[in-house]
């Protein structure tokens, strides 16, 4: 007795709405940027300081290495003060000015920044998925839809690839100083560093949120102390400052006509896209203001003083010019203390690329861009932090395989910093076009910008890509490679939302109220130039004759034979007593055509037929009271549309039990006289549930004439969609992430000729 009280007062508690389930509550239902001030602010810089920072933060392991190799002539003092002023004015430049003070004024009203998401606002997502439409008022932009999609697949690519090497060359740069202090054990660093670099990985699903906890102090000791060693060897040698004067980094470049030690001056910012691509993990304020207090004074202090110990100490320190760079002998405290922030330094700026892949995995697995991977949420504030276990597995694999694979930091370094300089120029591209398209700011602006820092990113990423016989390739490959899944899985979902938009039938053009009605119908039919074969499927409820079942639901098919002539073939759909959940993987208006699929094949339908579609709100969790919206599909009895709000924290775990007391109060609601029958019949059949799921069998048009190589072109056409996207699908199906038992689902094949 107090059970049924229970489930009373929870389904009076149930909220419903009688709008659509189709209507888009776009302006609630927007994620925004989390806002902290004061002490909440102050914390979040020091978190920030851990996870965006830490990748710019070790470039002083092995920047200046990458400019002056051991094996080439000493440079003079005037070369070293010219690449130091090339390697500070490089980092005042991109991550101050392009990234701190301009790109980061572009991070979606989300709070996320990279490639992807700057494409994101300028082709903002809707109710549809597809990514074919139309759009009048910018037939120029929306010519450009696809090949900017490409780009920013392209330089998102890039930036997964960053998440391979980043870890290799960081982890691999810290340990280096064991042989700087002991030599004989020089042969035992990948071991260590590999060692270091699972631990790493396996660290991973903790979250951001308490990661970041412990990586903010370290990140603010190492940056502290790149201060304090960059100010004892200034004080070595004070004319290093020289190389505050620009002209100092041009001079530099026409004396030595050295084009190719952009590769060296690169490594200094290639921390600076992922600056960008974590901002969805805080906000714009704390990233801004951790570079400016403490990131981008340390680093210049830093590379000043490395310059000034080396014109100080001459040959003696290019070998490894961090470690030997330290105040003090090798082996001393101090220097001992250096090399263990160090480590932990270059385990958190893997920890900052990390974040950014799993970021930008999550917004183009949201745009269909990806396959769909399991997606933890690590945060109850921050949509942003995230854990992707199927990524950062991949990632570590495909880290232990470059370290190894590589035969020497160098060409390690070349793939690096290709990967990164890719990045940075797709993103001045992307940002060149949204000043004009998303901001409305003058065509002259857009073009300025990329006059200037486009033009410094492809010559960044021109220097890097000469490299490419000598190790870029590896990140060239992996690029191509990535670019071309995504590309196929976003065609081929694009594809298929274009056959369900195309095939979607309108509730009054599927459902007639009787025979009299479908007969009315069917002489408007007449009316018109049929074509011999096409036919027509209608619903026609009915009286049932039979005592075991409430009703009985007719399917009539309305076919044409020839010019005003129909024949009618119906049958009948027996209404079974049970109650089944209808997936549609996109809201839309009308039955999906996977229905009319599944009234074809079935002898018979579920008394209870509840159309489901799933919305992930911004909040965490949704409170059970507004997690349905509910709403009936016409005068079909026992058909539901139901929208399932859940939060972006909340797994998907849909049981009817929890889903029935919100149906039930809606009934009550909506037919006071009559609802509390309807509840009865409803529980009467509800003891058993099935979910059934739409599956395509995919097949390609030939949309090509067969001469001219229109033969080759369809083959090919053939063999992307039924051979290689749908052997994907197959593998990596939607329902992949919900918690579900496999003896719960029905799927439906439907052919689709796309």
């Amino acid at each position: 007795m107090g059970s049924e009280r229970e489930l009373r007062d929870v389904e009076d508690a149930s909220p419903y709405r009688t709008s659509s389930i189709e209507e888009e509550l776009v302006v609630k239902l927007e994620r925004t940027e989390v806002k902290r001030s004061g002490f909440g602010l102050a914390l979040l810089t020091l978190q920030t300081l851990g996870i965006v920072y830490s990748e710019l933060g070790i470039s002083p392991l092995f920047v200046l290495n990458g400019i002056w190799d051991t094996k080439d002539a000493i440079p003079s003092d005037e070369d070293i003060i010219g690449g130091v002023s090339a390697v500070v004015w490089a980092v005042t430049l991109l991550p101050l000015i392009k990234y701190a003070f301009i790109a980061l004024r572009f991070a979606t009203r989300e709070g996320e920044g990279g490639t992807f998401a700057l494409y994101q606002a300028m082709y903002p997502a809707t109710s549809s998925k597809t990514e074919y439409r139309d759009d009048e008022k910018k037939p120029w932009k929306e010519r450009l839809r696809w090949p900017l999609l490409l780009w920013a697949i392209f330089g998102t690519s890039l930036t997964i690839a960053d998440g391979i090497f980043t870890p290799a060359v960081s982890v691999n740069a810290a340990v280096s100083g064991i042989g700087t202090a002991n030599p004989e054990i020089l042969n035992r660093q990948k071991p260590i560093a590999i060692s270091i670099i699972v631990v790493f990985f396996l660290w991973q699903r903790f979250g951001t949120s308490k990661l970041s906890l412990t990586y903010g102090p370290i990140a603010l000791l190492w940056f502290l102390l790149l201060c304090i060693t960059g100010i004892w060897n200034i004080v070595q040698y004070p004319g290093i400052f020289r190389a505050l004067d620009p002209s100092r980094a041009i001079l530099w470049f026409i004396r030595t006509g050295e084009y190719d030690s952009l590769t060296g001056v690169l490594l200094a910012v290639t921390g600076c896209e992922a600056m960008f691509a974590c901002v969805g993990h805080f906000n714009v304020r704390s990233v801004q203001l951790s570079f400016i207090l403490f990131v981008y004074p340390s680093l210049v202090l830093s590379y000043l003083g490395q310059g000034a110990a080396i014109i100080v100490s001459e040959d003696q320190v290019l070998g490894n010019t961090f470690y030997q760079t330290i105040p003090g002998p090798v082996d001393t405290p101090f220097y001992w203390v250096m090399f263990t922030v160090a480590i932990l330094a270059a385990i958190i700026a893997s920890q900052c690329i990390v974040s950014a892949t799993f970021s930008v995995i999550q917004q183009l697995v949201s745009r269909n861009c990806f396959l769909p991977l399991r997606v933890y949420h690590t945060s109850s504030t921050f949509q942003g932090q995230i854990y992707v276990p199927a990524a950062n597995w991949c990632l570590m694999i495909a880290t232990i395989i470059v370290l190894e694979a590589f035969p020497d930091a160098d060409s390690l370094l070349f793939a690096y910093g290709f990967a990164a300089a890719t990045v940075m120029f797709s993103t001045s591209v992307m940002l060149a076009l949204q000043m004009h398209v998303v901001k409305r700011w003058p065509v002259v602006v857009g073009i300025a910008y990329f006059l200037t820092f486009g033009v410094l990113d492809a010559l960044f990423w021109g220097a890097s890509f000469k490299k490419v016989p000598f190790g870029a390739w590896v990140s060239l490959l992996i690029g191509v490679v990535l670019t071309f899944g995504m590309w196929l899985w976003s065609w081929g979902k694009s594809l298929e939302d274009r056959f369900d938009g195309k095939n979607v039938l309108e509730l009054p053009g599927f459902a007639v109220e009787d025979d009299r009605a479908l007969a009315r119908l069917a002489e408007e039919l007449t009316l018109v130039d049929n074509v011999v074969g096409e036919h027509y499927d209608f619903f026609v409820p009915q009286a049932s004759n039979t005592a075991a079942v409430e009703n009985v639901i007719s399917l009539a098919r309305v076919r044409a034979r020839g010019d005003r002539d129909l024949s009618f073939d119906t049958r009948e759909l027996m209404r079974i007593p049970t109650c089944a959940v209808f997936h549609r993987y996109v809201a839309g208006k009308g039955f999906p055509h996977a229905f009319t699929g599944f009234v074809r094949q079935w002898p018979g339908l579920p008394q209870v037929l509840i159309f489901l579609s799933v919305v992930v709100l911004p909040s965490p969790i949704v409170p059970a009271h507004k997690r349905y919206v509910i709403s009936k599909l016409g005068s079909m009895e026992g058909f539901y549309s139901v929208r399932y709000q859940i939060g972006f924290r909340e797994p998907f775990d849909l049981e009817v039990d929890t889903l029935l007391p919100s149906i039930y109060a809606f009934e009550r609601q909506h037919d006071p006289q009559q609802g509390e029958a309807a509840v009865e019949r409803i529980k009467a059949v509800s003891a058993s549930f099935t979910h059934i799921v739409p599956q395509y069998n995919l097949r390609s048009k030939e949309i090509f004439a067969p001469s001219r190589g229109g033969f080759v072109l369809n083959w090919t056409r053939k063999f992307l969609i039924e051979d290689l996207y749908q052997r994907l699908a197959i593998m990596f199906p939607e329902t992949i992430n919900w918690r579900t038992t496999p003896d719960q689902l029905v799927r439906v094949g439907i052919t689709a000729v796309i």
